[in-house]
C-alpha cells in the first residue's frame, strides 16, 4: 500500500471527523459557541458583489449570503452572515462541503451536526436556518450536477 499523500484533499467524512474531534475538546457549550464565533471570524469576508438578494438564504432569521461556483468539477462555497454564531455555523458547512463534486455533496450524510450536539444547542430559529443553509448548498449541488 502506498503512503497517504499529505496534500490530497480529505473526503467529507474525514472533515466531519476532524470537526467532531475539535469540538470534543470542549465540554461546555459556551466554549463551543466561542469556537463557532472564532471559526466565523477566521473566514475571509464575502466580496460585496456576492451580497445580493439572489444569494440570500430564505429561512434564516439573520442574513446569510451563499455563493457557489463550480471549479474543475468541484463546488467552491463562500458565505457570510451578519450574526456571529450563524457565521460560524455557515463556516463549518463551507469547510465540510467545499472542494467536493456535486455528487459527493448530494450523497453526503452530514452526521457531524448531530455528533457535536449543534442542532440540540441551537434556538429553533437558528436550527431552521441551519436546515435552510444545508438545503441551499444541496440545491446548488443538484443544479450543477444536472448542468453537467
Amino acid at each position: 500500500m502506498s503512503p497517504i499523500n499529505p496534500i490530497s484533499p480529505m473526503n467529507i467524512n474525514e472533515i466531519q471527523d476532524e470537526i467532531i474531534a475539535e469540538f470534543s475538546d470542549f465540554d461546555d457549550w459556551m466554549d463551543r459557541y466561542q469556537m463557532l464565533i472564532d471559526m466565523g471570524s477566521e473566514q475571509p469576508p464575502l466580496e460585496e458583489k456576492y451580497k445580493t438578494e439572489q444569494n440570500l438564504i430564505d429561512g434564516c432569521q439573520s442574513r446569510v449570503w451563499l455563493q457557489a461556483d463550480l471549479v474543475d468539477g468541484k463546488l467552491q462555497f463562500r458565505a457570510e452572515s451578519d450574526a456571529l454564531i450563524v457565521k460560524g455555523i455557515v463556516a463549518l458547512l463551507v469547510r465540510v462541503l467545499t472542494n467536493h463534486t456535486p455528487q459527493e455533496i448530494l450523497d453526503a450524510d452530514l452526521y457531524f451536526i448531530e455528533r457535536i450536539g449543534l442542532r440540540e444547542h441551537l434556538s429553533p430559529t437558528r436550527s431552521n436556518g441551519l436546515g435552510a443553509m444545508l438545503k441551499q448548498m444541496k440545491m446548488y449541488a443538484l443544479a450543477y450536477s444536472v448542468k453537467n
